[in-house]
Protein backbone atom coordinates (compact mmCIF):
# COMPACT_ATOMS: atom_id res chain seq x y z
CA UNK A 1 0.00 0.00 0.00
CA UNK A 2 1.46 3.46 -0.98
CA UNK A 3 1.66 5.86 1.89
CA UNK A 4 0.09 8.19 0.15
CA UNK A 5 -2.16 8.63 -2.90
CA UNK A 6 -2.86 10.98 -6.01
CA UNK A 7 -6.90 11.63 -5.83
CA UNK A 8 -6.60 14.64 -7.91
CA UNK A 9 -8.43 13.08 -10.94
CA UNK A 10 -10.59 10.94 -8.68
CA UNK A 11 -14.75 10.90 -9.26
CA UNK A 12 -17.34 9.95 -6.72
CA UNK A 13 -19.62 7.31 -7.72
CA UNK A 14 -20.37 3.94 -8.27
CA UNK A 15 -17.18 1.70 -9.15
CA UNK A 16 -18.63 0.19 -11.78
CA UNK A 17 -21.43 2.36 -12.85
CA UNK A 18 -24.81 0.94 -14.15
CA UNK A 19 -26.27 1.96 -17.73
CA UNK A 20 -29.76 3.43 -18.07
CA UNK A 21 -30.25 3.63 -14.38
CA UNK A 22 -29.63 5.39 -11.61
CA UNK A 23 -30.10 4.77 -7.74
CA UNK A 24 -32.15 7.51 -5.72
CA UNK A 25 -33.73 7.39 -2.27
CA UNK A 26 -37.32 8.64 -2.50
CA UNK A 27 -39.78 8.26 -0.18
CA UNK A 28 -42.88 6.70 -0.96
CA UNK A 29 -46.08 6.11 0.86
CA UNK A 30 -46.26 3.27 3.02
CA UNK A 31 -49.93 1.65 1.33
CA UNK A 32 -48.77 2.49 -2.40
CA UNK A 33 -45.17 0.63 -1.99
CA UNK A 34 -47.27 -1.88 -0.87
CA UNK A 35 -49.47 -1.96 -3.26
CA UNK A 36 -46.98 -2.23 -5.67
CA UNK A 37 -44.92 -4.85 -3.87
CA UNK A 38 -47.92 -6.83 -4.25
CA UNK A 39 -48.47 -6.48 -7.27
CA UNK A 40 -45.35 -7.02 -8.89
CA UNK A 41 -45.37 -10.19 -6.79
CA UNK A 42 -48.60 -10.89 -8.80
CA UNK A 43 -47.32 -10.22 -12.14
CA UNK A 44 -43.79 -11.90 -11.52
CA UNK A 45 -41.65 -9.42 -11.74
CA UNK A 46 -40.00 -6.59 -9.56
CA UNK A 47 -41.93 -3.70 -7.99
CA UNK A 48 -39.18 -1.51 -8.92
CA UNK A 49 -39.63 -2.08 -13.09
CA UNK A 50 -43.55 -1.40 -12.40
CA UNK A 51 -42.68 2.13 -10.67
CA UNK A 52 -40.71 2.76 -13.06
CA UNK A 53 -42.95 2.01 -15.96
CA UNK A 54 -45.83 3.78 -14.18
CA UNK A 55 -43.71 6.93 -14.45
CA UNK A 56 -42.71 6.28 -17.88
CA UNK A 57 -46.40 6.05 -19.11
CA UNK A 58 -47.29 9.15 -17.41
CA UNK A 59 -44.45 11.22 -18.94
CA UNK A 60 -45.46 10.08 -22.14
CA UNK A 61 -48.98 11.65 -22.18
CA UNK A 62 -47.63 14.32 -19.24
CA UNK A 63 -48.16 18.16 -20.24
CA UNK A 64 -47.83 19.28 -16.64
CA UNK A 65 -45.31 19.48 -14.50
CA UNK A 66 -44.52 16.37 -12.19
CA UNK A 67 -45.35 17.25 -8.77
CA UNK A 68 -46.22 15.28 -5.53
CA UNK A 69 -49.73 15.36 -6.13
CA UNK A 70 -49.58 14.34 -9.55
CA UNK A 71 -47.17 11.75 -8.97
CA UNK A 72 -49.62 10.76 -6.34
CA UNK A 73 -52.35 10.64 -8.81
CA UNK A 74 -49.95 8.40 -11.58
CA UNK A 75 -49.56 5.86 -8.79
CA UNK A 76 -52.80 5.34 -7.77
CA UNK A 77 -54.41 5.44 -11.29
CA UNK A 78 -51.45 3.18 -12.39
CA UNK A 79 -52.15 0.99 -9.52
CA UNK A 80 -55.94 0.78 -9.90
CA UNK A 81 -54.78 0.24 -13.84
CA UNK A 82 -53.14 -3.55 -12.78
CA UNK A 83 -55.83 -4.21 -9.95
CA UNK A 84 -57.13 -7.71 -10.11
CA UNK A 85 -60.91 -6.93 -10.10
Amino acid sequence: MKKEYNFKNAKRGQVIPQKGKTRITIYLDTDILEEFRARADAAGYGYQTMINEALRKYLEKAEKPLDEGVLRQVIREELERVSPH
